[in-house]
């Protein structure tokens, strides 16, 4: 069951103010999966309760929050929102049943069901991602989920992990299948916890490489669009052992995600 859906009084809240740099439809990408993934929709329509999300460290605007609001009530209409910034000067009056409210790491006491931190600790350093995690995953709702995840300035690369209060569950890529040359492109903007171990020897670089090699051999495919030569690269890779997630609806953009124990940093 979710905590209250107001923040508790704070003295300080946990982490840095960031560059809160944000743009309409930013976090699109990330917003349709999380709409459409059997386990989100899982722990959002079980409570009895309205499920509480929360959007941390939403910027300088609070646009994406108010855009993951309004898509996530698709999937249930009475979710409550909450988002946080630890930025006093950026928490903004609430509207359209979004409240808005100071806070970092430590969530203001809100006890959520899903958590979404973008382009939050990609400003951090990458030692000081396990604290982060464990504050966070340690302040969720039994059952809740944290989504900790990077994207470029106009959405068209992401990358996320989805973590629960055991730990990292599994890493998810999407990107724009028309303004993305290869899947390796999406390095620049894996998670912290990640982008560092883009090297040779690390199961990401392993699978980003691997990637790129399916999608070069499915170049005859490209005439009929880089959806449909993503879908039969993406084939390759689980021929040849890649443990990539089956999409059956067909998507907007082009999704690799694999279980995080398949590309775990080796330490």
């Amino acid at each position: 069951m979710a905590g209250r859906a107001t923040p508790g009084r704070l003295t300080k809240p946990l982490g840095t103010i960031t560059r809160g740099t944000t743009g309409i439809n930013r976090l699109r990408r990330g917003d349709r999966w999380l709409v459409h993934d059997a386990l989100i929709a899982k722990r959002l329509l079980a409570p009895a309760e309205p499920p509480l999300v929360v959007d941390l460290g939403y910027g300088a605007s609070p646009v994406t929050t108010l855009e993951l609001a309004a898509r996530l009530r698709t999937l249930r209409p009475d979710l409550r929102v909450t988002g946080l910034e630890i930025d006093p000067e950026r928490v903004v009056p609430g509207r359209d049943g979004v409240v808005f409210a100071r806070g970092g790491f430590e969530l203001a006491g809100l006890r959520p069901n899903l958590v979404r931190a973008f382009n939050v600790l990609r400003q951090y350093p990458e030692e000081a991602v396990p604290d982060a995690w464990g504050t966070i995953l340690s302040g969720l709702a039994p059952e809740g989920l944290l989504m900790d995840g990077t994207c470029d300035e106009l959405g068209r690369r992401c990358a996320w992990i989805i973590l629960d209060r055991d730990g990292p569950l599994s890493l998810t890529l999407a990107w724009d299948p028309f303004t993305v040359d290869k899947p390796s492109d999406i390095a620049e903007r894996l998670p912290k916890a990640l982008i560092h171990r883009n090297i040779p020897g690390e199961a990401v670089h392993a699978l980003l490489t691997a990637a790129d090699r399916a999608w070069t051999h499915a170049a005859p495919l490209a005439p009929y669009g880089p959806r449909i030569r993503w879908r039969q690269a993406a084939n390759l890779l689980r021929e040849q052992g890649f443990p990539l997630r089956v999409y059956r609806r067909p998507t907007r953009d082009n999704i690799l995600t694999v279980p995080w124990k398949a590309v775990a940093p080796l330490s």
